[in-house]
Parts: C-alpha cells; sequence; structure tokens
C-alpha cells in the first residue's frame, strides 16, 4: 500500500472551492481530481466508479463470498482544498527521515516549520513528512484521507482472502466550505455506517464535533456626500466596524478559547458607506448555546442601532451542522469497531473531539453514523501545513482492518 506516490500525485492537482460560487460543486477544477480517481479506480477494477455531475466520486468493493450480508461501509474523503491558503502549483517535497530540525521551506524562507511550534512533529521523527514549498498550502487536507483510502482499496483488491462485507467510496467536494455532502444521495450510497478519514495524528478517533450556525449581520446604512454629511451620514462601514469592535475580546473568541469553549467568529466583512455585510460562525460543543451566542450578537447590534437610529441592520442565523456525538452515542459499535481496529494495527486508540467539523457531522445526521479517524494531516489551511507519511499508512492499515472486523462480532 504505497499512499506515498499516490499522496504526491493528488496534491499537485488544485481543487481550491470557491464560498462565493453558487455552483456545486463551487470550482471546477475539483473535477479534475474526481475523474483521476475514477480512472484509478477503473484500473484497479473497481468497475462501478463514476464521477456524478455534481463533483462526487461514488464506487464499490463488492462483499467477499459469504458476507453479502454484512453491514455496508462507507469510506470518506473530501477533494477541496481550504479558501485560506493558495493551492495552485503546489510543489510537495518529501524529507526523508525527519529527525527534529527546522524546516525552511525554499520557495519563501520566512515559512519555517519547528518542531517547538507545531504539534504532531517530534512524534515523527525518525519517519518521512512531506510539506509544500513555502507559496501554497499542501491539500493534505483531505488528501492524505484520499490516498489512505484508495492505498487500503487497492490492498483489499490484491487480497481476496481478507473476507470483507460490501464497501462503499465516498470522495465529496466543497467540504471546507460546508456544502460537502449537500448533494450526496444517500439512497444511492446506500451504507449503514461510515468514516470520514480527516484527521490528524495516529490512533486518533473523533466522535464529537463543534455544533454550527452561520449568522449573518445586514447593514443599510444612510448614505450623504462627506461634503455636506454632518447631520445625516450613517456610514455603513463605520457600523460594521462598531460592532467587530464590540464583539467579546476574551471568552468568546476563537484566539482566546480552547478545548470545549465555544466562540463568535468575524470571516468576512464586505461592503461601502451605504450598505455592508458582516459573516459570522457561531460554533460550541453544547447545541443550546449556539442560541446563547446569537443572544450575545443581537445584544451587541441593539446597542449600535441606538447610535445610527435611521439605519437598518438585520441579523440571520442559520443552521450550518451539528455535533455528531447526538447520533454515534446511540451506534456504540461504529466507534467500537474503529477502536479495535486501531489496536489491530499496533497503535493506541484515542477518542478526540474536533473544534470544527467534517463531513461526518452533517452524514451522521441524514442516516450515516460517522466519526472521523485520523489521516495524518497536520496543520491545515495554511503554508505550514505537513503530512506524516507513517501516519498515511497507518490510516490506509485501519481501514483494511476496520474492514475485516466488520466481519466479526466486535
Amino acid at each position: 500500500m504505497n499512499v506515498l506516490d499516490r499522496f504526491l500525485r493528488y496534491v499537485r492537482v488544485d481543487t481550491q472551492s470557491d464560498p462565493h460560487s453558487p455552483t456545486q460543486p463551487s470550482t471546477r477544477k475539483q473535477m479534475d481530481l474526481g475523474r483521476m480517481l475514477v480512472e484509478e479506480l477503473h484500473a484497479l477494477g473497481v468497475a462501478d466508479a463514476e464521477l456524478d455531475p455534481h463533483g462526487y466520486v461514488y464506487a464499490t468493493l463488492p462483499a467477499t463470498p459469504g458476507q453479502e450480508g454484512r453491514p455496508v461501509i462507507c469510506f470518506c474523503s473530501h477533494m477541496d482544498t481550504s479558501p485560506d491558503a493558495s493551492g495552485t502549483n503546489v510543489k510537495p517535497i518529501v524529507h526523508r527521515n525527519y529527525q527534529g530540525q527546522d524546516l525552511v521551506l525554499p520557495d519563501d524562507k520566512k515559512v519555517v516549520l519547528r518542531a517547538d511550534d507545531l504539534e504532531g512533529l517530534r512524534a515523527n521523527i525518525g519517519h518521512d513528512i512531506v510539506t509544500a514549498s513555502g507559496t501554497t498550502l499542501l491539500g493534505a487536507d483531505n488528501k492524505a484521507g484520499i490516498a489512505a483510502i484508495m492505498a487500503a482499496v487497492e490492498h483489499l483488491l490484491a487480497h481476496p482472502e481478507i473476507p470483507h462485507g460490501k464497501i462503499r467510496i465516498l470522495f465529496t467536494p466543497d467540504e471546507e466550505i460546508g456544502r460537502g455532502v449537500n448533494a450526496v444521495d444517500m439512497d444511492k450510497l446506500g451504507a449503514d455506517f461510515g468514516y470520514t478519514i480527516d484527521g490528524e495524528t495516529r490512533g486518533s478517533m473523533e466522535d464529537e464535533t463543534f455544533s454550527a450556525d452561520a449568522a449573518t449581520v445586514t447593514i443599510a446604512g444612510v448614505s450623504a456626500h462627506p461634503g455636506f454629511a454632518k447631520g445625516k451620514l450613517e456610514n455603513a462601514v463605520k457600523i460594521a466596524a462598531d460592532i467587530v469592535a464590540a464583539l467579546p475580546k476574551r471568552g468568546l473568541s476563537p484566539e482566546t478559547t480552547s478545548d470545549r469553549e465555544g466562540f463568535i467568529h468575524p470571516v468576512e466583512i464586505t461592503g461601502k458607506a451605504e450598505s455592508a455585510q458582516i459573516d459570522f460562525i457561531l460554533r460550541d460543543f453544547e447545541t443550546d448555546q449556539l442560541a446563547d451566542h446569537a443572544a450575545v450578537l443581537e445584544s451587541i447590534l441593539a446597542d449600535v442601532r441606538q447610535r445610527y437610529p435611521n439605519s437598518f441592520i438585520h441579523l440571520e442565523v442559520t443552521e450550518q451542522y451539528r455535533n455528531m456525538k447526538e447520533v454515534l452515542d446511540h451506534h456504540p459499535r461504529v466507534t467500537a469497531l474503529a477502536e479495535a481496529a486501531i489496536q489491530s494495527v499496533g497503535l493506541t486508540p484515542r477518542r478526540a473531539h474536533i473544534r470544527g467539523g467534517t463531513d461526518g457531522s452533517r452524514l451522521s445526521f441524514m442516516g450515516l453514523p460517522c466519526p472521523n479517524l485520523f489521516a495524518g494531516e497536520h496543520a491545515f489551511h495554511s503554508r505550514y501545513e505537513w503530512a506524516s507519511v507513517y501516519e498515511m499508512q497507518k490510516s490506509a492499515e485501519v481501514i483494511v482492518a476496520i474492514s475485516h472486523l466488520n466481519t466479526t462480532e466486535v
């Protein structure tokens, strides 16, 4: 199972998604990787592999003889990369037998990966790691997961003596912009439970995510010529600035919270003197706390409205995803199977929670219980992103082990 060669091939394909695009997928270039994956699956002998018009790759490994009645597993990873950093012309660099030294990336020497700064690097001393060259992200999130799934598929097909039930493969677009499962055909997928392969450190299984809402503040100010604006102008840009400045500096801000603490986070401001918009994300592990975060935001708006009485300031909150633990607690075998598989490949299982979400968050509420497993991807969404070849390899082994253990009574 050579995950490295596959990974290096995938990260060179630009698949950055676009939150401002109304299409599905949001960028056509994501289809380039989808077509590549379908071709590779066909070459491996997966006859039904297909790329649908929405950018989803579906494929099936039939059950081995005698295992047709086992529950159907889905393994899922996303093809897109984050809009937070460039994904164009990624030049992956393999650092063999990493020994803990600083890694100065050649295309921008200001980008230095230091073991003291980046969690997980020291744990990979003696292993090969992969970085980009300094001007782009790497794309390990989530092409490390894709490489692990593809390597596992290749191994299972090459070893028909390993018993397993029916396996469904799903590669999704637009996960990074919250639309990863918008157009998934759940009937077509036809799985009983699944695993996203989209996590970090070896042995980790994440069965809990944030619950998430989006909040949009729309501002209609009062425009006036600046030379004659006294007593008339209510500048929407300044109104937006006042709202952001009034956000809690501690306790509800991502830069001052950790572990299980939630937050209110402005992600984008657009506008001019006449009108403006602020896009926020609200996050918490306790779903009912999201309403409290929205109330904090509404309280800020109420105060700002008093200072701009002739302007219109409106808050709209929409649901994004919910904490997968609310579903997974009712399906203990799904998490137990993963832990048994992790242990079977010589790793220590470690349950964790994600200060974020995965496709599995929404899939779980769509009827597919779906925790998240490690893939060896680290420092997501940045030019400091790196991947552990050893952890990608172990991820592939865990996928094989889950497939086999699903034929037993774990």
